[in-house]
Protein backbone atom coordinates (compact mmCIF):
# COMPACT_ATOMS: atom_id res chain seq x y z
CA UNK A 1 0.00 0.00 0.00
CA UNK A 2 1.57 3.49 -0.85
CA UNK A 3 1.24 5.98 1.68
CA UNK A 4 -1.10 8.42 1.72
CA UNK A 5 -3.76 10.65 3.91
CA UNK A 6 -6.94 11.78 3.81
CA UNK A 7 -8.67 14.68 4.96
CA UNK A 8 -12.38 14.33 6.28
CA UNK A 9 -14.83 16.11 8.29
CA UNK A 10 -17.86 14.36 10.26
CA UNK A 11 -20.39 15.00 12.73
CA UNK A 12 -22.12 17.77 10.05
CA UNK A 13 -18.72 19.57 9.89
CA UNK A 14 -18.21 20.37 13.61
CA UNK A 15 -14.99 17.92 13.60
CA UNK A 16 -12.08 18.06 11.40
CA UNK A 17 -9.94 14.84 10.68
CA UNK A 18 -7.29 13.98 9.36
CA UNK A 19 -5.55 10.40 9.07
CA UNK A 20 -2.27 8.76 7.03
CA UNK A 21 -0.70 5.46 6.30
CA UNK A 22 2.79 6.32 6.60
CA UNK A 23 4.96 2.99 6.68
CA UNK A 24 7.09 3.36 3.29
CA UNK A 25 8.17 7.32 4.30
CA UNK A 26 8.81 6.35 7.85
CA UNK A 27 10.79 2.95 6.13
CA UNK A 28 12.66 5.25 4.17
CA UNK A 29 14.17 7.83 7.03
CA UNK A 30 15.10 4.37 8.98
CA UNK A 31 17.04 3.40 5.99
CA UNK A 32 18.67 6.74 5.68
CA UNK A 33 19.10 8.08 9.20
CA UNK A 34 19.86 4.22 10.29
CA UNK A 35 18.04 4.46 13.59
CA UNK A 36 17.56 2.09 15.74
CA UNK A 37 13.98 0.99 17.45
CA UNK A 38 12.97 3.95 20.01
CA UNK A 39 14.53 6.48 17.73
CA UNK A 40 12.80 5.01 14.94
CA UNK A 41 9.44 5.36 16.67
CA UNK A 42 10.20 8.86 18.45
CA UNK A 43 10.86 10.28 14.50
CA UNK A 44 8.62 8.11 12.84
CA UNK A 45 6.16 9.79 14.61
CA UNK A 46 6.98 13.23 14.94
CA UNK A 47 7.36 13.13 10.81
CA UNK A 48 3.67 11.00 10.78
CA UNK A 49 1.97 14.43 12.44
CA UNK A 50 3.97 16.57 10.79
CA UNK A 51 2.79 15.52 7.39
CA UNK A 52 -0.13 15.87 8.37
CA UNK A 53 0.31 19.10 10.01
CA UNK A 54 1.99 20.07 6.76
CA UNK A 55 -1.38 18.70 4.78
CA UNK A 56 -2.89 22.06 6.78
CA UNK A 57 -0.76 24.47 4.48
CA UNK A 58 -1.50 25.64 1.52
CA UNK A 59 0.48 26.42 -1.99
CA UNK A 60 4.22 26.52 -1.28
CA UNK A 61 4.45 27.27 2.34
CA UNK A 62 6.01 25.01 4.64
CA UNK A 63 6.80 24.01 8.36
CA UNK A 64 8.82 22.77 10.61
CA UNK A 65 8.44 20.90 13.84
CA UNK A 66 11.25 20.56 16.63
CA UNK A 67 11.08 18.63 19.49
CA UNK A 68 13.81 18.80 22.41
CA UNK A 69 13.42 17.33 25.30
CA UNK A 70 16.05 16.51 28.18
CA UNK A 71 16.12 12.86 26.80
CA UNK A 72 18.90 10.79 25.24
CA UNK A 73 17.62 10.96 21.61
CA UNK A 74 18.54 15.05 21.13
CA UNK A 75 16.64 17.15 19.04
CA UNK A 76 14.06 14.94 16.78
CA UNK A 77 12.98 17.47 13.83
CA UNK A 78 10.59 16.98 10.36
CA UNK A 79 10.04 19.23 7.97
CA UNK A 80 6.81 18.85 5.75
CA UNK A 81 4.39 20.84 3.01
CA UNK A 82 1.14 20.83 1.41
CA UNK A 83 2.03 18.73 -1.21
CA UNK A 84 2.73 15.67 1.20
CA UNK A 85 6.67 15.54 1.02
CA UNK A 86 7.96 14.91 4.94
CA UNK A 87 11.47 14.53 5.40
CA UNK A 88 13.25 14.65 9.15
CA UNK A 89 16.25 13.70 11.28
CA UNK A 90 17.37 13.35 15.27
CA UNK A 91 20.82 14.45 17.23
CA UNK A 92 21.31 10.67 18.08
CA UNK A 93 19.67 7.67 16.01
CA UNK A 94 21.57 5.04 18.01
CA UNK A 95 19.19 5.09 21.05
CA UNK A 96 17.05 2.02 21.87
CA UNK A 97 15.80 0.54 25.13
CA UNK A 98 13.94 -2.02 26.68
CA UNK A 99 10.00 -2.27 26.34
CA UNK A 100 8.38 0.25 28.97
CA UNK A 101 5.93 -1.28 31.30
CA UNK A 102 2.99 -1.31 28.91
CA UNK A 103 5.52 -3.85 26.52
CA UNK A 104 5.54 -0.97 23.89
CA UNK A 105 9.33 0.80 22.82
CA UNK A 106 9.88 3.83 25.66
CA UNK A 107 9.63 6.99 23.18
CA UNK A 108 9.12 8.99 26.90
CA UNK A 109 12.41 8.10 28.21
CA UNK A 110 14.46 8.51 24.75
CA UNK A 111 12.68 12.27 24.42
CA UNK A 112 12.60 13.31 27.88
CA UNK A 113 9.47 14.62 29.72
CA UNK A 114 11.16 18.56 29.91
CA UNK A 115 11.50 20.69 26.70
CA UNK A 116 10.33 22.15 24.02
CA UNK A 117 7.93 21.46 21.07
CA UNK A 118 8.41 24.21 18.54
CA UNK A 119 6.38 24.76 15.41
CA UNK A 120 7.56 27.18 12.41
CA UNK A 121 5.26 27.46 9.58
CA UNK A 122 6.74 29.58 6.38
CA UNK A 123 3.82 31.03 4.86
CA UNK A 124 5.58 33.23 2.43
CA UNK A 125 4.96 36.47 4.40
CA UNK A 126 7.87 38.39 5.82
CA UNK A 127 7.59 36.56 9.44
CA UNK A 128 7.18 33.29 10.18
CA UNK A 129 4.54 32.01 12.20
CA UNK A 130 6.03 30.15 15.35
CA UNK A 131 4.56 28.67 17.97
CA UNK A 132 6.05 26.94 21.31
CA UNK A 133 5.32 24.99 24.17
CA UNK A 134 6.68 22.70 26.78
CA UNK A 135 6.95 18.79 26.81
CA UNK A 136 4.16 17.39 28.46
CA UNK A 137 5.19 13.86 28.21
CA UNK A 138 7.57 12.82 25.48
CA UNK A 139 5.49 10.89 24.06
CA UNK A 140 4.75 12.64 20.63
CA UNK A 141 1.25 13.10 20.35
CA UNK A 142 -0.09 14.26 23.75
CA UNK A 143 2.72 17.01 22.98
CA UNK A 144 0.93 17.59 19.91
CA UNK A 145 -2.14 17.06 21.52
CA UNK A 146 -1.46 20.03 24.08
CA UNK A 147 0.79 22.01 21.12
CA UNK A 148 -2.74 22.68 19.33
CA UNK A 149 -4.76 23.27 22.14
CA UNK A 150 -2.80 26.18 23.47
CA UNK A 151 -0.54 27.40 20.45
CA UNK A 152 -3.43 27.44 17.97
CA UNK A 153 -6.49 27.05 20.35
CA UNK A 154 -7.51 24.11 18.50
CA UNK A 155 -8.97 21.43 20.89
CA UNK A 156 -7.77 18.53 19.10
CA UNK A 157 -6.78 14.47 19.50
CA UNK A 158 -3.73 13.39 18.14
CA UNK A 159 -2.37 9.85 17.69
CA UNK A 160 0.37 8.76 15.74
CA UNK A 161 2.40 4.88 16.13
CA UNK A 162 5.14 2.76 14.64
CA UNK A 163 6.25 -0.48 14.90
CA UNK A 164 9.49 -1.88 14.66
CA UNK A 165 10.92 -5.27 13.79
CA UNK A 166 13.92 -6.95 16.26
CA UNK A 167 15.94 -6.05 13.46
CA UNK A 168 15.34 -2.00 13.65
CA UNK A 169 13.48 -2.16 10.18
CA UNK A 170 10.00 -0.67 10.30
CA UNK A 171 6.82 -2.74 10.13
CA UNK A 172 3.89 -0.03 10.34
CA UNK A 173 3.45 3.62 10.78
CA UNK A 174 0.05 5.78 10.62
CA UNK A 175 -1.57 8.46 12.69
CA UNK A 176 -4.85 10.70 12.87
CA UNK A 177 -5.47 14.05 13.94
CA UNK A 178 -9.06 15.20 15.19
CA UNK A 179 -9.97 18.61 15.76
CA UNK A 180 -13.19 20.46 17.47
CA UNK A 181 -14.44 23.06 14.94
CA UNK A 182 -16.16 26.44 16.59
CA UNK A 183 -19.20 25.79 17.24
CA UNK A 184 -18.67 21.64 18.71
CA UNK A 185 -21.48 21.27 21.28
CA UNK A 186 -20.04 19.04 24.48
CA UNK A 187 -22.29 16.14 23.30
CA UNK A 188 -20.01 16.19 20.31
CA UNK A 189 -16.57 16.25 22.29
CA UNK A 190 -17.68 13.90 25.34
CA UNK A 191 -18.48 10.93 22.46
CA UNK A 192 -15.44 11.74 20.55
CA UNK A 193 -13.42 11.89 23.51
CA UNK A 194 -14.80 8.43 24.86
CA UNK A 195 -13.89 6.66 21.53
CA UNK A 196 -10.62 8.47 21.51
CA UNK A 197 -9.93 6.95 24.63
CA UNK A 198 -10.90 2.77 23.13
CA UNK A 199 -9.42 3.16 19.96
CA UNK A 200 -7.10 0.94 18.83
CA UNK A 201 -3.15 1.81 18.64
CA UNK A 202 -2.92 3.32 15.16
CA UNK A 203 0.04 1.77 14.29
CA UNK A 204 -1.77 -1.66 14.57
CA UNK A 205 -4.48 -0.85 12.28
CA UNK A 206 -1.88 0.20 9.25
CA UNK A 207 -0.58 -3.31 10.39
CA UNK A 208 -3.79 -5.04 10.31
CA UNK A 209 -3.92 -3.73 6.35
CA UNK A 210 -6.37 -0.50 7.52
CA UNK A 211 -6.40 2.33 5.09
CA UNK A 212 -6.73 6.17 6.36
CA UNK A 213 -10.59 5.93 5.21
CA UNK A 214 -11.05 2.64 7.40
CA UNK A 215 -9.65 4.50 10.24
CA UNK A 216 -11.94 6.92 10.71
CA UNK A 217 -14.59 5.18 9.94
CA UNK A 218 -13.72 2.98 12.56
CA UNK A 219 -13.08 6.19 15.18
CA UNK A 220 -16.52 7.76 14.08
CA UNK A 221 -18.81 4.64 13.60
CA UNK A 222 -21.85 5.30 12.30
CA UNK A 223 -21.32 8.92 11.80
CA UNK A 224 -21.03 10.05 8.22
CA UNK A 225 -17.32 10.43 7.02
CA UNK A 226 -16.94 13.24 4.28
CA UNK A 227 -13.75 12.78 2.45
CA UNK A 228 -12.12 16.43 1.17
CA UNK A 229 -9.16 15.12 -0.66
CA UNK A 230 -6.39 12.63 -0.72
CA UNK A 231 -3.03 13.09 -0.30
CA UNK A 232 -0.21 10.85 -1.18
CA UNK A 233 2.93 11.17 1.45
CA UNK A 234 6.56 10.29 0.96
CA UNK A 235 10.02 11.09 2.50
CA UNK A 236 11.59 13.68 0.34
CA UNK A 237 14.37 15.63 0.61
CA UNK A 238 15.21 19.58 -0.61
CA UNK A 239 19.00 19.06 -0.57
CA UNK A 240 21.00 19.36 -3.85
CA UNK A 241 24.36 20.13 -5.02
CA UNK A 242 23.32 23.17 -6.14
CA UNK A 243 22.44 24.70 -2.22
CA UNK A 244 25.61 23.46 -1.00
CA UNK A 245 27.58 25.42 -3.72
CA UNK A 246 25.21 28.49 -2.69
CA UNK A 247 25.96 27.91 1.46
CA UNK A 248 29.49 27.88 0.22
CA UNK A 249 29.28 30.96 -1.95
CA UNK A 250 27.84 32.90 1.27
CA UNK A 251 31.13 31.57 3.61
CA UNK A 252 33.11 34.12 0.99
CA UNK A 253 36.38 33.91 -1.07
CA UNK A 254 38.92 33.83 2.01
CA UNK A 255 37.14 30.57 3.50
CA UNK A 256 36.61 29.10 -0.04
CA UNK A 257 40.09 29.08 -0.74
CA UNK A 258 40.90 27.92 2.93
CA UNK A 259 38.94 25.10 2.04
CA UNK A 260 41.10 24.79 -1.85
CA UNK A 261 44.21 25.27 0.54
CA UNK A 262 43.98 22.78 3.50
CA UNK A 263 41.51 20.37 2.32
CA UNK A 264 41.91 20.53 -1.45
CA UNK A 265 38.33 20.16 -2.02
CA UNK A 266 34.81 20.27 0.18
CA UNK A 267 32.40 17.94 0.78
CA UNK A 268 28.56 18.43 3.04
CA UNK A 269 26.52 15.75 4.16
CA UNK A 270 22.80 16.92 4.61
CA UNK A 271 21.48 15.88 8.19
CA UNK A 272 17.73 14.66 6.91
CA UNK A 273 18.81 12.35 3.84
CA UNK A 274 23.03 11.81 4.44
CA UNK A 275 23.50 12.36 1.53
CA UNK A 276 27.00 13.54 0.72
CA UNK A 277 28.05 16.23 -1.72
CA UNK A 278 31.60 16.61 -2.58
CA UNK A 279 33.55 19.66 -4.54
CA UNK A 280 36.89 19.18 -6.07
CA UNK A 281 39.53 22.01 -6.33
CA UNK A 282 38.02 22.98 -9.79
CA UNK A 283 34.65 22.93 -8.66
CA UNK A 284 35.95 25.48 -5.94
CA UNK A 285 37.78 27.52 -8.33
CA UNK A 286 34.90 27.67 -10.44
CA UNK A 287 32.83 29.05 -7.84
CA UNK A 288 35.05 31.50 -6.76
CA UNK A 289 35.36 32.67 -10.10
CA UNK A 290 32.02 33.41 -10.52
CA UNK A 291 31.83 35.44 -6.87
CA UNK A 292 34.30 37.72 -8.35
CA UNK A 293 31.88 38.08 -11.63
Amino acid sequence: MKDYLVKATTYDGAVRAYAITSTNTIKEMQRRQDTWATASAALGRTMTVGAMMGAMLKGDDTLTTKLEGNGPIGAVIADSDATGDVRGYVTNPHVDFELNDHGKLDVKRAVGTEGTLSVVKDLGMKEHFTGQVPIVSGEVGEDFTYYFANSEQTPSAVGAGVLVNPDHSILAAGGFIVQMMPGADEEVIARLEEKIQSFPAVSTLVREGNSPEQMLERLFGEEEVTIHGRLPVRFQCKCSKERVERAILGLGNDEIQNMIDEDHGAEATCHFCNEVYRLTEEELETLKASAED
